[in-house]
């Protein structure tokens, strides 16, 4: 797959997936890219492979993304879809309206350069405007290749990764389709932990990124998982992470519930989080040092279970993120500034 995923169009990059439609491990990605370092042997054009058009192929997967949806009837939902100006701006309409939904669309016009530009998943701004201007019952942001999803609901209020993932984790729970705990990341919000755990739900971290939650969910055989920014798995219905689909899980729980969207989210409740970029000017292991060994522990302590502590190096830039979660938003911003100030002293 050619993808920049959410990023703009010049990030694009190209992607491997393995035979059965999951991501590749990270040695076998390495061991491709080491590849591109080695002297090329080519062949003659003769001996070239074939490239195969499926002529059909939007139609079949229409009706693969109705198929998951458990018969679900979209008839009197007035539903506003923002496609990102990315691969979902004809296929997202379509099962929609198919499946009755009146369909109001935005970020479906790609000329190429606009994917992900101030729409999409990763720009609500505008889902949020339109959705309260045409007074619809709830909206949907994909990014730009389709596999994040998040909603915005009637109020215009966003409903994020997290709150999807306890949506329709929840659902399967009440269902006795759940068939074991819940796998999200460091970065999901200790309030779906909490949530979940009020239910009886196990709940467990992967690294970021979905291919560490899908490995965790293999590990142990779980069905259900997903990030904060709108990457849902729910392999009952597909082998990798899938907008669409995901949304359709959504919308599936909302309809057998007999719950609204925005009543839904307001079960989780999300705690305050306060995040804080320290720049660093050399590679180091962060959790090493003493003082931050230290520091981070008084701050738990003073957490107790009703908060959480993160320190992450970012992986595509020179910081280190610092991250506090706590009921009290005041608190949170204190002990993550007092946090952020060790970690400054230490990697200067």
């Amino acid at each position: 797959v050619i993808s920049a995923s959410h990023n703009p169009f010049y990030d694009n990059g190209i992607k491997f997936f393995s035979g059965d439609g999951t991501k590749l491990a990270d040695d076998i990605e390495l061991q491709i890219e080491s590849y591109l370092d080695q002297p090329m042997t080519c062949v003659e054009s003769d001996q070239l492979g074939k490239a195969m058009r499926i002529s059909d192929a939007a139609g079949r997967y229409i009706e693969f993304c109705k198929g998951t949806a458990n018969s679900l009837n979209l008839r009197g939902l007035k539903v506003v879809l923002d496609c990102s100006h990315g691969a979902t701006y004809q296929i997202a309409p379509a099962v929609f309206s198919e499946l009755g939904a009146t369909v109001i669309t935005i970020g479906n016009q790609p000329n190429g350069l606009n994917i992900n530009h101030e729409c999409g998943s990763t720009h609500p701004e505008l889902l949020r405007t339109t959705v309260l201007e045409e007074k619809a019952d709830l909206g949907i942001a994909f990014d730009g290749d389709g596999d994040r999803v998040l909603m915005v609901d009637h109020k215009g209020e966003l409903v994020d990764g997290d709150q999807l993932l306890f949506i329709v984790a929840t659902h399967a729970h009440e269902q006795g389709r759940l068939n074991g705990g819940v796998v999200g990341t460091q970065m999901s919000n200790l309030g779906l932990e909490l949530a979940l755990r009020d239910k009886g739900i196990e709940f467990k971290r992967a690294k970021v990124g979905d291919r560490y939650v899908m490995q965790v969910l293999t590990e142990n055989n779980w069905r259900y998982g997903g990030e904060s920014s709108g990457h849902l798995l729910c392999l009952d219905s597909n082998s990798t992470g899938d907008g669409i689909v995901s949304a359709l899980q959504v919308l599936v729980a909302l309809r057998d519930s007999g719950v609204g969207l925005h009543e839904w989210q307001k079960r989780m409740v999300k705690m305050p989080q306060t995040m804080i970029n320290v720049r660093r000017s050399r590679d180091m292991d962060v959790m090493s040092h003493p003082d931050i060994i230290t520091a981070v522990a008084a701050t738990e302590k003073k957490l107790a279970d009703r908060g959480r502590v993160l320190l992450r190096p970012s992986g595509t830039e020179p910081l280190v993120r610092v991250m506090v979660e706590a009921e009290d938003p005041a608190i949170t911003q204190l002990l993550a500034q007092e946090l952020a100030e060790v970690v400054e002293k230490a990697l200067a």
